[in-house]
């Protein structure tokens, strides 16, 4: 049965994982809102307020170039009412409706916020489309466009979009006020669109000197204050209410309340930034993309601090430095990190053009912030978003708070915390081996149903790899999917997944991983790296996968082998959708193209099991890749149906990639 997000057998579930506490909190909340229906305070009166926050001197002046003419292209396509959101292009931001999803053609219903049925797209649309454009993170882009150039067209822009959506999205009123991490996003993008526009004649009108924002700043900070995220939901959302409420606090602190909600987000996001990741560096949650965000979100609150000189916790820091030194880790040779866990395209601070690689950014600005190491990869893309951040960032350690923190003296390749090793080999191959934990917290919101899972790369391009998200709300039959076992490179017993969802952002039951092996000391010198794991997700049964990877001949090979009693095996291999692939019998030979260059592998599968391709099939899923949100394209899926050998004795499949030339 699909369990859908606010149905009562979803809350009935959601229940069960939340604590004593937590639940007594969630209590407390819903009684606020119920009085704040009907009392809802004005923002107490401001005067004499003035900004500061500005940038230092030559700051735009350092920003390269050709990162500039990008973000330059971006800004004249956002003026020309252009952008594509989640897969869907749309042409109506020179005037927008906020409240409109273009992908269904619905608008979300007015009223008070916490009735908004948010999660039901029948009744809103599809939220992540309606939220997406009121995060304002294409107005940032705007703002530093006016700022490199000094073209008051960007900066009319921006003012007029602002005064629309204060004026049509009053406090506590409609789908924009439902939901912590949006406010958190959107109070960081106003910021700093204040910061961008400082040389413009009329921001001060704009910002300091309106009425309306002023209200509008202060109801975003009481209301963050009021409904943080708590228990089993303070992963990333706790984060980017933090890391708003904290830079709002710092460079709009205009109110009596300003200094309590400054030292209160500094505190949370303390606390929340080390509860959110392993002593490795890695996010607890196990989604990549969601590193990349609490990263952002991090450095543009110390940012915040800094210029704000408030005192950052050291731990804050070194937290922020293993975080990079773990990404500098584990790209491959191109900057692209795993593709693991839930990805939704989300974003902490946004003031660059289409092109930018982020995570080449995010190293950037980490060499910027805290050095690089000897071992780091070499970044040689430019970004807009690093002289912004350096220039407000106080360096590391000179910082004074922050004392210097051991650093790895190699490149990490096991991640024991996080259950994460990394096999590397010639010519750029790179393979992910995933042992680690079901995902953050009793509900694992954003863990895939992927344990043992491996995920193999040639020169940047996915050979073995992992499909993606795809989406959240609205379409369960693909949520489910995508976060599926058969949805990843692994086996499935049974027709079943090792761990069990209760919903589209709920895990009830959680398949337990351990690491049993992890050599990686010697695969660059043509010695093998080994890595073997197993775990307990399936009952009475337990799945153990070992992984080789011989450097001398370029060949990855794959033991899977099932202990317990007879069952249903499948085991799924997807390909990326770059590679063509010709299954013969158990052999499939694989071709594709890298830089005008033809590649090639042989893909030599178990003997014992029954293999077929499957691509781009829809009923049921099978045979996708989801490059971004909201995207998806056919690609093809190896699947092989059988049976283990018997009670009680090991059921092996062996199956080996060789790479060719």
């Amino acid at each position: 049965m699909t369990v859908t997000a606010g149905s009562a057998a979803w809350y009935l579930r959601r229940l069960s994982r939340m604590g004593p506490r937590e639940v007594g909190g969630r209590v407390g909340d819903a009684v606020r809102r119920r009085r704040w229906r009907s009392a809802r305070p004005d923002c107490p009166r401001v005067t004499g307020a003035r900004f500061t926050a500005v940038l230092p001197a030559g700051t735009i002046a350092a920003v390269p170039p050709d990162a500039a003419k990008r973000l330059i292209a971006e800004a004249d396509r956002l003026m020309a009412g252009h952008a594509e959101y989640f897969g869907v292009d749309r042409d109506d931001l020179a005037d927008p409706d906020w409240w409109y999803d273009p992908k269904t053609g619905r608008r979300a219903p007015w009223g008070y916020a916490f009735d908004v049925p948010y999660r039901n797209e029948d009744a809103v649309g599809d939220i992540k489309q309606i939220w997406e454009l009121s995060r304002h993170q294409y107005l940032t882009q705007l703002a530093a466009a006016y700022a490199i150039t000094g073209d008051e067209r960007y900066a009319e822009r921006v003012a007029e979009h602002l005064r629309s959506w204060w004026a049509g999205n009053a406090p506590l009123r409609g789908v924009h006020w439902t939901s912590g991490i949006e406010l958190g996003i959107r109070l960081l993008s106003w910021v700093w669109i204040r910061r961008l526009l400082d040389a413009w004649p009329g921001v001060a009108a704009l910002f300091e000197g309106n009425p309306v924002a002023l209200h509008q700043i202060w109801h975003h900070q009481r209301w963050l204050a009021a409904f943080p995220s708590r228990g089993s939901s303070a992963n990333n959302h706790v984060i980017a209410e933090a890391a708003g409420q904290l830079a709002a606090a710092c460079a709009f602190g205009w109110f009596p309340s300003s200094a309590r909600w400054r030292d209160d987000a500094l505190r949370s996001l303390e606390r929340h930034l080390r509860g959110n990741t392993f002593d490795s560096g890695l996010n607890r949650e196990l989604a990549t993309e969601y590193h990349g965000l609490v990263l952002e979100l991090g450095l543009a609150a110390v940012a915040e601090a800094d210029t704000a000189g408030v005192p950052v916790p050291a731990s804050i820091r070194l937290v922020l430095l293993r975080m990079t030194d773990a990404l500098a880790a584990v790209v491959d040779g191109r900057l692209r990190p795993p593709r693991q866990g839930d990805a939704d395209d989300g974003h902490g601070l946004v003031v660059d053009g289409a092109g930018t690689d982020r995570w080449g950014s995010l190293l950037a600005t980490g060499d910027a912030v805290f050095g690089r190491l000897a071992w780091w990869p070499t970044v040689t893309g430019t970004d807009v978003r690093t002289s912004l951040l350096a220039a407000l960032i106080r360096p590391y350690p000179e910082s004074g708070d922050a004392p210097a923190a051991s650093r790895p003296a190699g490149r990490p390749a096991h991640f024991a915390d996080a259950g994460m090793t990394i096999l590397r080999g010639p010519a750029e191959i790179w393979c992910r081996c995933d042992g680690g934990p079901h995902g953050f917290l009793s509900i694992a919101a954003h863990a895939h149903a992927d344990a043992l899972s491996v995920e193999v790369r040639h020169d940047g391009v996915d050979v073995l790899a992992d499909p993606g998200t795809f989406c959240y709300h609205g379409q369960p039959e693909w949520r489910q999917y995508f976060r599926s076992t058969l949805g990843h490179n692994t086996l499935r017993l049974d027709d079943g997944d090792q761990s069990v969802s209760g919903g589209p952002f709920l895990w009830t039951r959680h398949a337990r991983s351990r690491v049993l092996v992890a050599d990686t000391s010697g695969a660059s010198d043509g010695v093998t790296a080994r890595w073997c794991a197993e775990h307990d997700g399936y009952p009475r049964s337990v799945h153990r996968r070992r992984v080789e990877l011989m450097a001398a001949s370029r060949e990855l090979t794959v033991v899977d082998e099932v202990r317990g009693p007879r069952r249903a095996v499948q085991l799924a291999f997807h390909l990326g959708p770059a590679i063509a692939a010709d299954l013969v019998g158990n052999r499939a030979q694989l071709t594709w193209t890298r830089d005008g260059e033809d590649r090639s592998a042989e893909l030599e599968l178990p003997g014992q099991l029954s293999w077929r391709a499957h691509r781009g099939e829809s009923t049921p899923p099978l045979g996708w890749y989801s490059a971004g949100f909201g995207r998806k394209e056919p690609a093809t899926t190896l699947v092989g149906t059988g049976f283990t050998d018997g009670p009680s004795l090991f059921g092996k499949f062996t199956t080996v990639l060789r790479f060719h030339g």
